[in-house]
């Protein structure tokens, strides 16, 4: 192998630090979950077509196994920007939300620093944050069950 194709291979590997220099920490506490069964789904939004698309950013599951007095915590790292995170406690794990006849959610749910009283789906402006460079983030989930 020539010393160019080397560097060729090896040329991507050496920019990953420089990719993650900039991701911020994010911290999540999830409060109010009412049992050990199933995982934690974590939808990133980034503004709101996306968040009504419903397509996100990042998707990440959590197994609910750190569970204390009905509270856990997550975390991951995001490059700065504006985000908005949407919590499913997905109790059967089939990486869905349940609903009943109605359409009403029969698992619980949750928002960034924003808690949805409303049968409605919210506005990303309600619960969208800012991160900055530099900067970490706590972020604070309680969980909303209807049924």
């Amino acid at each position: 192998m020539t010393i160019k194709a080397l560097f060729v291979k090896l040329f991507p590997l050496l920019l990953l630090p420089v990719a993650t220099i900039d991701a911020q920490n994010v911290e999540v506490t999830i409060t109010g979950i009412r049992n050990t069964e199933g995982q934690m789904g974590i939808g990133v939004f980034r503004d709101s077509e996306s968040f009504n698309k419903e397509q996100a950013y990042l998707e990440l599951q959590f197994v609910k196994k750190d569970i204390s007095s009905g509270e856990m915590k997550v975390r991951f790292t995001l490059p700065p920007g504006t985000y908005g995170i949407a919590m499913v406690d997905d109790e059967n794990s089939d990486d869905a939300m349940e609903y009943n006849f109605l359409g009403v959610p029969k698992e619980g749910f949750g928002f960034s620093d924003y808690y949805h009283t409303g049968l409605k789906k919210p506005k990303f402006e309600s619960f969208k944050f800012a991160l900055e460079k530099g900067q970490d983030k706590s972020i604070n989930i309680r969980v909303r069950y209807i049924l």
